[in-house]
C-alpha cells in the first residue's frame, strides 16, 4: 500500500523558541519527510525558521510562508503559526528561484530545476501520473504567470498547485511577504516542491461560483495589460457598474458587498470555470485586474453560489471522489474570499467547513496557482490519499 499522511499542530505562543517547542510537542516523535510552516507575518521569520529546524530531526525538510491567516481543521486563524508534517511513500525536492521581479520566468525556471536536481530526475521526464508541484511565490510581485513560464517551459504536463505567500496587513504600503526553504528565508521570491508518489494525490480547486452563460469582452487593455480600459466597447467601471447595478463605481472593489466578488469573471478551459475576476475600479474608469489580460479576450460572468455549502461539499463529496483514502490536504485559500466573507458577516460559517476536510494545514494566500493558472477568488489545495 502507498500513502501519504500528515500531523498538524498550532501555536499562538509568540517568542521563537517557544512556539518552536510548542509546535514539536503536539507532533510527538514522530520523523516527517516534509514540514510545511504557515506563520503570521507578525513573527520574526528568520528566527522562527531557525527555531523549527533546529528541533525537526537532520533528514526532515522544511518549507512554508508567510500569510494572511492559517487554517487546519478546526478552523481560519490569526496571528499563529500552523505546521503540516507529511510521512509516507513520498520522496520531495525543493528548488528556490530568486529574483521574481527581475527575471520572474528565470526564478520560476531556477527552481524547478533546483527542484529536479535534489530529486535527481531531469525536468523533461516528469511523469504527471507520479510528480506534482507546489508553488509558493512572493504574492506581491504580481508575477505568477511569468513564473509559471519558466517552471512549464520543459514539463508541460505537470501539475501545479499552490498561492502566494501573504501577509496580514491590508496597507499596500507596508505589505511583504516571504517564504521558507530549509533554513532559507527569502522574499522577491518562488518555492517548488516537487512531490514523486506513488500514492493516490490530486490538484483540485473550489469556489462558490456557478456559470450564469452571459459573457463581456475586454475590447481594450493598458500597456501593462493589467488593467482593461474598455469592456464590451465602453469605459471598463462604467460598463461593470451597469452588469453589477450599482451607481458608484467606487461600489465595485473586490470584497465590498455588491462589487465584484458578486459577479466575478471566469475563463472556461475545457468544462472548468478559473475565476479571474476583476479586482480594482481605477480613476481614470479602467478596472485593474490581478492576471494579465489580452484585448478580444472573452470571460464569462459567474453568480455567487452557497458559500460555506458549496466549500463543505468540495469536502464531503468531491474529494472523496478524486482521491482514494484523503489523508492529508494542504490548502491554499484565496484572501478575497476571506474579505468577502468578512463583508458579509459568514466567516463563522466558512471556518466551519474545515471540520469536513481530511487532515489540513494551509494559509490565506495572495492568489493563487492552479494547472499552471493564474486565479483568484478559490480554494486550491494538494491532496494525498492511500491505496
Amino acid at each position: 500500500m502507498a500513502q501519504v499522511k500528515m500531523q498538524t499542530a498550532r501555536t499562538t505562543l509568540k517568542e521563537p523558541d517557544a512556539a518552536a517547542e510548542d509546535l514539536l510537542s503536539q507532533l510527538g516523535g514522530t520523523t516527517p519527510k516534509l514540514v510545511t510552516m504557515f506563520a503570521s507575518r507578525q513573527r520574526d521569520q528568520v528566527a522562527l525558521n531557525r527555531a523549527v529546524r533546529a528541533r525537526l530531526p537532520p533528514g526532515t525538510r522544511l518549507i512554508g510562508a508567510t500569510t494572511a491567516g492559517e487554517l487546519d481543521n478546526t478552523g481560519i486563524h490569526e496571528g499563529s503559526v500552523v505546521l503540516g508534517a507529511l510521512s509516507g511513500d513520498f520522496d520531495i525536492g525543493l528548488g528556490l528561484g530568486s529574483g521574481l521581479s527581475v527575471d520572474a520566468i528565470g526564478a520560476g525556471a531556477a527552481a524547478i530545476k533546483r527542484a529536479c536536481d535534489d530529486l535527481g530526475v531531469r525536468q523533461q521526464d516528469l511523469d504527471p501520473r507520479k510528480y506534482v508541484g507546489l508553488v509558493i511565490d512572493d504574492g506581491f510581485r504580481y508575477k505568477k504567470e511569468e513564473l509559471l513560464l519558466g517552471i512549464l517551459e520543459k514539463s508541460q504536463t505537470l501539475v501545479l498547485v499552490g498561492g502566494g505567500a501573504s501577509d496580514d496587513n491590508r496597507d499596500p504600503a507596508r505589505q511583504s511577504a516571504l517564504v521558507h526553504v530549509d533554513g532559507e528565508v527569502a522574499g522577491d521570491a518562488v518555492l517548488v516542491a516537487l512531490f514523486r508518489t506513488n500514492a493516490p494525490w490530486a490538484a483540485l480547486r473550489s469556489h462558490w461560483y456557478v456559470p450564469t452563460g452571459e459573457k463581456l469582452t475586454i475590447t481594450k487593455v493598458d500597456e501593462s495589460h493589467t488593467r482593461a480600459l474598455e469592456i464590451d466597447g465602453r469605459p471598463a467601471a462604467k460598463r461593470y457598474a451597469e452588469i453589477l447595478g450599482v451607481e458608484d463605481v467606487s461600489q465595485l472593489e473586490f470584497g465590498t458587498p455588491h462589487g465584484f466578488a458578486v459577479r466575478p469573471t471566469a475563463l472556461r478551459v475545457g468544462r472548468e470555470y478559473f475565476i479571474r475576476a476583476a479586482w480594482k475600479p481605477q480613476d481614470d474608469g479602467s478596472i485593474l485586474f490581478a492576471n494579465l489580460l489580452e484585448e478580444g479576450t472573452e470571460l464569462e460572468l459567474m453568480k455567487l453560489g452557497d458559500m460555506a455549502g458549496m466549500t463543505r461539499s468540495f469536502f464531503t463529496d468531491e474529494l472523496p471522489r478524486r482521491v482514494q483514502n484523503p489523508q492529508a490536504a494542504l490548502l491554499f485559500h484565496c484572501g478575497g474570499r476571506m474579505w468577502y466573507a468578512s463583508a458579509t458577516n459568514t466567516v463563522p460559517q466558512l471556518a466551519e467547513t474545515l471540520k469536513a476536510a481530511p487532515t489540513a494545514a494551509g494559509m490565506n494566500v495572495h492568489f493563487e496557482i492552479y494547472s499552471g493558472f493564474h486565479i483568484n477568488t478559490t480554494l486550491t489545495t494538494l491532496v494525498f490519499g492511500a491505496n
